[in-house]
């Protein structure tokens, strides 16, 4: 049994370092390669945070994706914050009014999704296993960002 569930983390765990290993071409991957590492990384440290059954990883998993591609969804439609701040000094009053009531907007749909699916966490998953898997997905943005800094220093 034990096998069963250190097998999948160790795949996890080895694709992570084959992808981890330095590209051989000149050129940076494309971004659709770079999101892809990024999403086998916080695939792997979910798991390793959350210490999932093979039952509950089966369980949670689906239901996870389909949360992360309706918030994908609903921060597509969000101004970026570079274009806000660039805009800001040469539009009207109004302008500047509807673009943040905006984002107030997609801050709500987020919310509302969460809301949506906490529900959804909850019946796959233990409630403690529930709490660490929010603070593991912030965690995981954290380490992601020091990576990134790290990469920008080195370059």
């Amino acid at each position: 049994m034990k096998t069963l569930t250190t097998l999948p983390f160790l795949l996890i765990i080895n694709c992570m370092v084959a992808f981890a290993q330095p590209a051989s071409r000149p050129l940076d991957p494309p971004k659709t390669e770079k999101r892809e590492e990024i999403e086998s990384y916080r695939i792997a440290f979910l798991t390793q945070k959350l210490s999932l059954t093979p039952e509950e990883a089966q369980r949670f998993w689906p239901v996870f994706n389909q949360f992360t591609a309706e918030m994908k969804t609903v921060k597509a439609n969000r101004v970026s914050k570079r274009d806000m701040k660039n805009d800001i000094q040469n539009q009207s009053d109004k302008d500047v009014e509807k673009m943040v009531d905006g984002e107030i907007a997609i801050r709500q749909q987020e919310l509302d999704v969460v809301k949506k699916y906490h529900t959804q966490f909850k019946q796959v998953l233990p409630i403690k296993k529930v709490a660490i898997l929010y603070r593991a997905e912030d965690e995981f943005k954290k380490e992601l960002l020091e990576k990134i800094r790290e990469r920008k220093g080195k370059n």
